[in-house]
């Protein structure tokens, strides 16, 4: 690295000079990050497809970035996240043409946070190459970061999520899966360096570069056999009913008693398991109408047993001083809370710009599309003594939310109904995300789903048991409490975006022109 002015390149390739080639090569690369997760988990591509992108990248002008960032997107998003055709199509009422026009413009949009990021990296390294390489990790990391919660924030297809089951999930309780993508990342940047090294003959520096980089993944299997939460050798029975209810039939007035029948059907000979669970609004009408139900599952079950179920809330909040609908989850029996949903689905739970989009299109008037947000640092619910951090289909997605929430918990547990979702790849990646949040925090997860994957996840992350997509059945097992918290739930995810800024501080290259040097020119 030079610090006098002078340029620190490495070599051009006819990749960045060939336009369309180089677009085709880097939405290629983003897709193979999609092949990195489930169901395929190819976690090895992922370092693959940062040199991949590099080698397009690095010789590029800011402007020529952006533009290479969003075809990176395009890749991973259009491959990746394509699935929300379905639910457009399928279940939101809306022609081919329209379903594909939107499904386009949310990939579209989704990779903008990869333009703008490669921009903003290009923007901060315009002389010396060496320098851009040093940042693209952290680069990298602050834009998943901003799409982890602007507008809302979509978490989904970080690399680091294919690591539950790869060498680097053993640093998932520390450093969570922004850290484990950070070094994905980082990987690839020694892949890309150790070749160019190759390439100039010093070979010796190379090996350096490949040791260092391959350290954490010789080292995480280790790590993974650490014990960084306190497990319970007492066993909590537990059974998880999976009602396959047709997404079609699901708000309709003529099924709703249907539904419930099934859940009741499937639960018979289940009333003294100690934790039951149905899965996300699986009593489809709120709480204030649904007193019946819900005092006869209080009559069947057993003096130690507890039930969870997803159901719609409605009623006053004092909070907000109106009433107020929210997709909410409660416990019945020996067990008690009320939790409501805080993350929120646009257009699928609610509708933003309401007043102008309300009408236009089918999509834009789903059923149960006007909930409300709940409110911040709710109260895990209770059964028989156990404290279970409740998370409602999409939240479970938030890595640093989840980890702030399990504090203080002794189990988690996550409702869903993927059917919205039809057999795509979509549910699949949604159950490793899940497993992820397992591994991050130490405890076990309780998956309950409509049509799957309905599991017990292990505190590492790891299906303890489950049960096939697209069949009602019913899910038994034995789940552990546990007490303790991870490094990671400590500090989330601020060490790793802390040493991001830090390499953009020290790293990137002065902006702003020396004024006095300036001044002493003639």
């Amino acid at each position: 690295m030079s610090n006098n002015g002078t340029h620190s390149r490495l070599p051009d390739t006819r990749l960045a000079g060939n336009t369309w080639l180089g677009a085709c090569v880097l939405a290629i690369a983003g897709a193979l990050q999609t092949l990195t997760l489930s169901p395929l988990q190819w976690w090895w591509l992922g370092p693959v497809s940062i040199a991949l992108i590099l080698l397009v990248c690095v010789p590029l002008s800011p402007q020529k970035l952006f533009r290479a960032g969003w075809f990176t997107g395009i890749g991973l998003f259009g491959s990746g996240a394509s699935w929300v055709y379905i639910s457009i199509s399928e279940h939101g009422n809306t022609s081919v043409p329209v379903a594909i026009l939107l499904t386009s413009l949310f990939v579209a949009g989704l990779a903008l946070f990869h333009a703008i990021g490669f921009w903003g990296w290009g923007k901060l390294t315009q002389k010396s190459q060496i320098r851009r390489l040093l940042l693209f990790p952290a680069i990298w990391i602050l834009s998943d970061w901003v799409r982890g919660w602007l507008l809302t924030g979509f978490p989904w297809l970080y690399l680091g999520n294919a690591h539950v089951d790869g060498p680097l999930g053993g640093f998932a309780p520390l450093v969570g899966v922004h850290g484990i993508t950070f070094w994905i990342t980082a990987t690839g940047v020694a892949l890309y360096g150790a070749w160019w090294l190759v390439l100039n003959r010093r070979t010796a520096n190379a090996g350096i570069v490949a040791v260092l980089a391959l350290l954490p993944w010789v080292t995480g299997p280790a790590l993974s056999k650490i014990e960084w939460t306190d497990v319970s050798d007492e066993a909590t029975t537990f059974a998880s009913m999976q009602g396959d209810i047709p997404q079609h039939i699901k708000w309709d007035p003529d099924f709703l008693r249907d539904q419930i029948v099934v859940y009741l059907r499937l639960t018979e000979g289940m009333w003294d398991t100690n934790l039951i669970l149905w899965p996300e609004t699986a009593i489809p009408i709120p709480q204030d109408r649904a007193g019946k139900i819900i005092d006869h599952i209080r009559e069947e079950l057993g003096d130690d047993s507890t039930l969870i179920t997803g159901i719609p809330w409605y009623g006053f909040s004092e909070r907000v001083e109106d009433f107020t609908f929210h997709n909410s989850i409660m416990a019945i029996g020996n067990g008690e809370g009320m939790y409501h949903k805080q993350k929120l689905v646009p257009f699928g739970e609610y509708v933003p710009l309401q007043q102008w989009l309300r009408g236009l299109i089918g999509f834009f008037d789903l059923p149960m599309s006007s909930f409300s947000r709940g409110p911040a640092d709710q109260s895990p619910l209770t059964a028989n003594g156990t404290r279970i951090m409740p998370f409602i289909c999409y939240e479970v997605a938030y890595p640093d939310f989840v980890a702030r929430n399990a504090k203080n918990t002794d189990m988690l547990l996550t409702i869903s109904n993927d059917g919205w979702f039809g057999d795509s790849i979509g549910p699949l990646q949604h159950l490793q995300i899940a497993r992820m949040r397992a591994l991050e925090t130490g405890r076990y997860m309780l998956r309950g789903t409509n049509n799957g994957v309905t599991a017990i996840i292990d505190h590492k992350g790891q299906l303890a048991e489950t049960i096939p997509q697209f069949e009602r059945a019913v899910l038994t097992g034995e789940v552990f409490a546990a007490t303790g918290n991870t490094p990671y739930m400590l500090t989330g995810s601020w060490p790793v975006l802390t040493l991001a800024l830090i390499l953009i501080v020290f790293v990137r290259e002065r902006i702003i022109p020396n004024r006095r040097s300036d001044q002493a020119k003639p």
